[in-house]
């Protein structure tokens, strides 16, 4: 094992009934480094952030976060392991403005008990400015601190996608999970998000695991990637090694081959019916 890493997954197992899911998956994530998981649909990639965040209990295997082994590791625990995750969507509260909506991500820094909040005694108080400036601080990070005073609704889905961003980030978390944050981007604002993710591990403090399909982005973003396939790893390393590697060209080509045989049969399907349609159309008789 190696305990300088933020993260280590060693030859975790998971099967749900008869499929597996995830087939002795190991990967490990350096301090301040971008960690890419990519593979086809299906390839498992959600079921290992589920597990990394606690979510799905692998039946074989082990996780360690700081170097710390993690025996049935649970979603409320990721904060004060120094685990953050964004979701595929955005999820955020449509009624409470960006700041309020980081604030929340913020909640494991606060030090007032229960009583001291709801009877808003002098502690409580010294949070909620400690939080604000621990959200201000995040939405800047995220490039969206001009925005800390508007509603989401009032927001561009990019500028919502680094809203979320910032939540996750103002825990200060040592290990952040990205489960796709390209989707729904436009080719403008992928160019900023890579720009974003590299300056997050820039300064060592921040490690990333990034799931994402945009091959384009992972790239150009990631130190090192791990392809994932049927469950299984078929690829690791850097990004020029996993473009090279005749495993993963196959992986995608055969996902590409499939679809496009289906739409082959799905066309001469239709073909086919448009054709006999004709001919019951066709008046009885001989034809000219």
């Amino acid at each position: 094992m190696n305990d300088s890493s933020v993260l280590e997954v060693r030859n975790v197992t998971v099967r749900f009934g008869g499929l597996t899911a995830l087939d002795a998956v190991s990967l490990v994530v350096p301090p301040g480094q971008v960690v890419g998981v990519i593979g086809p649909n299906g390839a498992g990639k959600t079921t290992l952030l589920n597990v990394l965040c606690g979510f799905v209990q692998p039946d074989h295997g082990e996780v360690r976060i700081g170097g710390q082994l993690q025996r049935a590791l649970r979603p409320h625990r990721l904060a004060s392991l120094g685990v953050a995750r964004t979701l595929q969507g955005v999820g955020l509260f449509g009624h409470l403005t960006a700041l309020e909506n980081v604030m929340v991500g913020a909640t494991s820094q606060a030090t007032a008990g229960f009583w001291s909040s709801l009877l808003g005694l002098p502690p409580a108080g010294k949070d909620e400015r400690k939080l604000a400036d621990s959200a201000r601080e995040a939405l800047e990070r995220a490039g969206a601190g001009q925005v800390a005073d508007a509603l989401p609704g009032q927001l561009s889905y990019g500028m919502r996608k680094r809203v979320a961003l910032a939540r996750a980030l103002a825990g200060r978390p040592r290990l952040l999970l990205l489960d796709e944050p390209a989707s729904g981007l436009d080719e403008a604002e992928l160019a900023e998000l890579g720009q974003l993710i590299r300056s997050l591990a820039a300064g060592a403090d921040t490690s990333l695991v990034v799931v994402e399909h945009h091959m384009d982005l992972m790239m150009s973003v990631c130190d090192t990637i791990t392809v994932l396939d049927f469950g299984k790893v078929i690829a690791a390393g850097t990004p020029r090694e996993v473009q090279a590697d005749p495993a993963v060209t196959a992986a995608y080509l055969g996902t590409a081959s499939t679809a496009a045989a289906a739409a082959a049969d799905a066309e001469a399907d239709a073909a086919e019916a448009a054709a006999a349609a004709a001919d019951a159309a066709e008046p009885t008789g001989e034809r000219s």
